[in-house]
């Protein structure tokens, strides 16, 4: 009986090791797929951004010259009768159109979820943790 206990105990070091390391294994395999996902993630995200810039500042630059020449167009076209009224009033316009751009652009990146995928998968890992212990 004296040898079972021996050894019974000398097992249980080892085997305390040994589950050790398989959750520190399963725990570096974890982190690895979450850091994949982030990294996927981020440069999915990345081409987004720059896409939505490349297509932003493309019909930025387009729309402002185009509603550049109908101000000078409709102005050239009133300037006997009307000069001031048609400068006014196309300042009025450019202005309000670039103040609701940039509400409207404010109110877009604020509504823009970053790393949602990854947040969702980090959740659900914790879940999984807590039911575990």
């Amino acid at each position: 009986m004296a040898w079972d206990e021996k050894t019974a105990q000398a097992t249980a070091p080892a085997s305390l090791w040994a589950t050790t390391r398989e959750w520190l294994r399963g725990a570096i395999e974890l982190l690895r797929v979450r850091l994949e996902l982030f990294g996927v993630e981020a440069g999915e995200h990345a081409l987004d951004v720059a896409e939505a810039l490349g297509a932003a500042v493309a019909s930025a630059v387009l729309l402002s010259l185009g509603l550049g020449f109908l101000a000078v167009l409709l102005t050239v076209l009133l300037w006997d009768s009307h000069r001031l009224l048609a400068l006014a009033s196309f300042a009025a316009v450019f202005l309000t159109l670039g103040g609701m751009a940039l509400v409207w652009a404010r109110h877009r990146l604020r509504r823009v979820r970053w790393f949602a995928a990854s947040a969702a998968e980090l959740a659900r890992d914790r879940e999984r943790l807590r039911e575990q212990s």
